[in-house]
């Protein structure tokens, strides 16, 4: 059996506190990545690619930009059937509340996995970069006769306490789970318990432990049974435990890339990484590509600016004597005279407008640059003085030990950061 009677459920994430201020305008599945995408392509991508065509997108903060980029990108053929739909959280007779969980979310749409040709669901994060063929994890499950199955991945030991662990049997069926182990006594469990340690013999290279993807593939009476019997709000902390429990859940192993896309420091790091002349993740895989909204912009227009191990987005004028080093220059952008931007993510504008850009002489390092902003001639946006963390402001702040300029911002020409700054 194929693909076809698999329907899609992709979770569009909470609050996203942790990827503010880049969330404080959108969701996080809707945030910009590697200049021309968005994060939410990478599973409707990996979905589009393995055959699955029946998504939806759960959605409930700051989703406005995420709607109307699905809506403008991920259109089928009439004769396919199809789709990608928004399930906005909304009060109905059956319901007048939030969602308060990912699992609650899901619930509150049972009718639509109930219809008669569905057979399997698939529930995947909007907020993950990796490619998976879910054709493949689908043969895992028939052919293991599993009720569900987790995609899972090796990682070290050093990685439990910021991830869900599996306990495995020597056939992959998963027969514990600990999400993110944060006592002493839950850590040095995992990390030394031979029950917990992968015995099947992968090629680990030290990677012994197997982590969940939050990757989730249900037979779908079994998900419909586990949500209308229990009122569990989250898949990761609740539904998956008790499946474990009750179920026979397998492990589907995937030992390629794979980011959890949850903080600005990994945002920052992942931007960077696929700037490299050896990315870690392919960007430019024809048989797997992303997809993403087609802009018909014009090239880019480079003249007489140096640049190594970056990333230019299409659209951009990119002046002479400008200097751009391991960074990721998004859409539209526009870089003046002897700019400087090094070890950068700079998202690019949602439209040409002379008020928008970086400035001449402009230094930018270690940065995040959100859309729509103006950076001044001459202006520094740096982190000199090693903060992790400062004050929130409109015009910059510091994340992750990351200097970041807001969206649609406004520094002045020459600005540079007042020391007083890192005083919280």
């Amino acid at each position: 059996m194929g693909v076809k009677k698999v329907l899609a459920l992709v979770l569009g994430g909470g609050r996203g506190t942790r990827l503010f201020p880049l969330t404080r305008d959108r969701s996080k599945p809707a945030v910009p990545l590697a200049g021309k995408y968005r994060i939410i392509d990478v599973p409707l991508s990996n979905c589009i690619n393995s055959g699955v065509q029946r998504i939806y997108v759960l959605t409930q903060f700051n989703s406005v930009s995420l709607h109307r980029h699905i809506r403008r990108t991920y259109t089928f053929d009439h004769f396919s059937g199809g789709f990608v739909e928004i399930l906005a959280a909304q009060q109905t007779l059956d319901t007048s509340t939030w969602y308060q969980g990912t699992a609650d979310a899901v619930r509150q749409h049972l009718r639509l996995l109930q219809q008669p040709d569905v057979e399997h669901v698939l529930i995947l994060s909007g907020d993950q970069l990796y490619r998976m063929n879910y054709a493949d994890m689908l043969a895992t499950h028939l052919a293991s006769g599993a009720d569900v199955s987790i995609a899972g991945i090796p990682v070290g030991r050093e990685a439990a306490s910021a991830l869900g662990i599996m306990r495995l049997d020597d056939n992959g069926r998963v027969q514990g789970f600990l999400e993110k182990p944060q006592t002493l006594q839950e850590t040095e469990l995992v990390k030394t318990d031979p029950a917990w340690i992968d015995r099947r013999g992968i090629p680990s290279n030290g990677r012994d432990l197997i982590a969940s993807m939050g990757i989730y593939l249900f037979n779908r009476d079994c998900l419909v049974d586990l949500l209308m019997k229990t009122d569990y709000q989250d898949f990761g902390k609740e539904v998956f435990p008790a499946a474990i429990r009750a179920r026979n859940v397998q492990l589907h192993l995937f030992d390629d890339y794979w980011e959890d896309i949850g903080t600005i420091r990994s945002y920052y790091q992942c931007n960077i990484d696929l700037a490299s002349p050896k990315p870690p993740f392919v960007l430019a895989n024809a048989h797997a590509p992303i997809y993403s909204r087609a802009r018909f912009l014009p090239p880019s227009r480079i003249d007489g600016a140096h640049i190594q191990k970056s990333l230019i987005s299409d659209g951009c004028l990119i002046d002479k004597g400008a200097i751009i080093e391991n960074s990721v220059i998004g859409l539209r952008c526009r870089i003046g005279k002897n700019a400087v931007i090094r070890n950068s993510v700079i998202l690019g504008n949602d439209y040409y407008d002379d008020s928008v850009g970086i400035g001449d002489d402009a230094v930018i390092e270690h940065a995040i640059v959100d859309k729509n902003a103006r950076i001044g001639s001459q202006a520094k946006i740096v982190n000199d003085h090693g903060w992790e963390t400062t004050a929130e402001s409109d015009t910059f702040m510091v994340r992750d030990g990351v200097a970041i300029v807001p969206k649609n911002a406004v520094v002045q020409d020459g600005w540079q950061p007042d020391p007083s700054l890192g005083a919280t």
